[in-house]
């Protein structure tokens, strides 16, 4: 099967972890089995070891199996013993293989904490991951002890990933002059959201705001856009307005490239409340274009929480995964997002826990799901 040259490909240079006196099983066949299984359902390593064992006869026809199929605990020894790092290396080779063929013009980036890793004193691992929404990809994570960590996490993420041309989006925490150099360095354009975290910069956006509207925008570069949406009891408008080369904020040349300063008011009408609800966020931005262009960028980048984030719980099981050991629990949320990934960029119209369960029942929808991804060329 094409998946399993492409797999072989990209995984090649990973290092196994195991002595080689002690190796029952092919590192390739146990990524294959284990990517199958977490790809049908699977959500630990009991569940992986059945899904292998009730399909032993379809991997037999691509897969070596010297001893059959592994353990359980072979498959926790072997996950918990590879380098994570080396693992999202070969990880990131596929995707690239995959996004060499599209435009990324848009990177969301935002953390998520695996609830169920916490053992004893140790807290939940927290992932930072990039999530191309456009094109249903997901481009990498780093691993961080807690959520505070993810401004050194960040960095880190941004050094992995491909940016040039694209708008990269990150929520308050991410607000930074390190942050947004890397960004730039790295070939991309910054959207960060501003709140109090930088104070004296929310400070001076809200000033230049003040005054713009007081003098109705005389003599400044600026563009409007507003969106509405109906639906489910409540109506919802959203005004953006951004200002370029804006004057009055302190320390402007910290920011790098620092070029458009924008609000977005967002007023929320509920039937039978007496008031509508209203709300103004602020952001910055390194590169001159339109408030509809900046509109589309901040909607976008909570794809990240509805197509990535929530499915990973939701038909992943992600949040109630008990795998605590730092390595495994790592790499198998990485095997979850290359799983998501493979189920989103399969045609069928079926809901997510429709197509696992399809893949699940199915042998022959399984191979399609993994024939769709072999080919990136053809994608």
């Amino acid at each position: 099967m094409a998946t399993l040259i492409t797999i072989q490909h990209h995984f090649r240079k990973l290092k196994d972890p195991r002595i080689n006196r002690r190796k029952l099983h092919l590192l390739s066949d146990i990524i294959v089995i284990a990517l199958c299984a977490v790809l049908c359902g699977a959500q630990d390593w009991q569940e992986i070891e059945t899904f292998g064992k009730l399909r032993r006869d379809w991997f037999r026809r691509f897969l070596k199996l010297p001893n059959g199929i592994p353990s359980h605990d072979t498959f926790e020894r072997v996950f918990d013993r590879l380098d994570p790092r080396a693992f999202q290396r070969c990880f990131q080779s596929w995707v690239a293989a995959i996004a060499e063929h599209l435009r990324i013009q848009h990177i969301s980036i935002d953390g998520k904490s695996l609830c169920g890793s916490a053992f004893k004193k140790v807290g939940p691992m927290h992932l930072v991951s990039a999530w191309a929404s456009e094109h249903h990809l997901s481009l990498g994570q780093v691993a961080t002890a807690e959520k505070s960590n993810e401004i050194t996490a960040i960095p880190q993420l941004l050094e992995m990933l491909e940016l040039h041309g694209a708008f990269v989006t990150i929520d308050a925490m991410g607000c930074q002059k390190g942050i947004a150099a890397k960004i730039v360095e790295r070939g991309g354009h910054y959207v960060l959201a501003v709140k109090e975290n930088q104070e004296n910069l929310l400070i001076d956006i809200q000033a230049c705001f003040r005054r713009a509207f007081d003098t109705d925008f005389a003599g400044l570069d600026h563009d409007e856009f507003e969106t509405k949406d109906k639906g489910h009891g409540r109506t919802e408008k959203r005004s953006y307005t951004i200002l370029t080369n804006p004057t009055g904020i302190r320390n402007a040349d910290d920011w790098p490239s620092l070029t458009v300063i924008g609000m977005c008011m967002r007023t929320r009408h509920v039937n039978g409340a007496a008031e509508p609800s209203i709300e103004v966020h602020y952001f910055i931005g390194d590169r001159k274009a339109s408030a509809k262009t900046y509109a589309k960028v901040l909607r976008n980048h909570w794809g990240i929480e509805n197509g990535l984030h929530w499915h990973l719980d939701v038909s992943f099981g992600e949040d109630a995964n008990r795998v605590s050991k730092r390595n495994a629990a790592e790499n198998l949320a990485l095997l979850r997002k290359l799983a998501l990934m493979m189920l989103k960029r399969h045609p069928s119209k079926q809901s997510m826990k429709c197509k696992q369960l399809s893949a699940a029942l199915n042998p022959e929808f399984l191979e399609e799901v993994l024939l769709a991804n072999a080919n990136s060329d053809k994608i």
